[in-house]
């Protein structure tokens, strides 16, 4: 599945006419798998909590993220490098880069390319800009030729099946290719 909502980011400060490689990756945020635990309102647990000092803001009414034991072991490294990769920095400046092909999956046999995540467990994307060094000893300035960032706005949980019913239909509404599921869409 195509990841939702799609990482998009607006760069600045490159060498306009270097060429850079862009990529992304995906960490596990801990050491947990959980689960979605519906009406305790909170009575007796306090595991709605997905950060040491901020309320669960996965909550929808009464319902929270709650953790349910260890995490599973984590899927095998992947990365996703952006289809125009290589390309001039001025490229990457002009406007907003979507990584809108990004796809992801939970099948461990997966062998298309997808990044593999852990269904119910949390992740942190990180973004990568790797200068695309021309001089023939580049590999002795290798750890300064990229940049990572992680954006916390960006941490979400993999799942295979929303757990808000609006969070659904804001996907639909968005989705090119979810014609079908469109109320008033006629059938194609």
């Amino acid at each position: 599945r195509r990841m939702f909502p799609t990482f998009q980011v607006k760069l600045s400060g490159l060498d306009p006419l270097a060429d850079y490689v862009l990529l992304m990756d995906f960490i596990p945020l801990d050491d947990k798998r959980y689960r979605w635990g519906g009406g305790s309102g909170g009575r007796g647990r306090d595991l709605g909590v997905l950060s040491p000092s901020l309320p669960c803001r996965y909550a929808f009414h009464s319902s929270s993220w709650l953790a349910a034991g260890r995490a599973e072991p984590a899927a095998p490294g992947r990365v996703h490098f952006h289809p125009d990769s290589p390309a001039k920095g001025a490229q990457w400046m002009r406007q907003i880069v979507s990584f809108d092909k990004l796809k992801l999956t939970n099948n461990l046999l997966d062998d298309n390319g997808h990044i593999i995540l852990n269904s119910m467990h949390r992740y942190q994307p990180r973004f990568h800009v790797v200068f695309v060094d021309p001089r023939r000893d580049s590999e002795r300035f290798a750890h300064q030729n990229f940049k990572s960032f992680s954006f916390p706005e960006t941490q979400f949980m993999a799942v295979t099946a929303y757990q808000n019913h609006r969070i659904t239909q804001l996907k639909i509404a968005s989705n090119p290719f979810a014609k079908g599921f469109r109320d008033g869409d006629p059938e194609p």
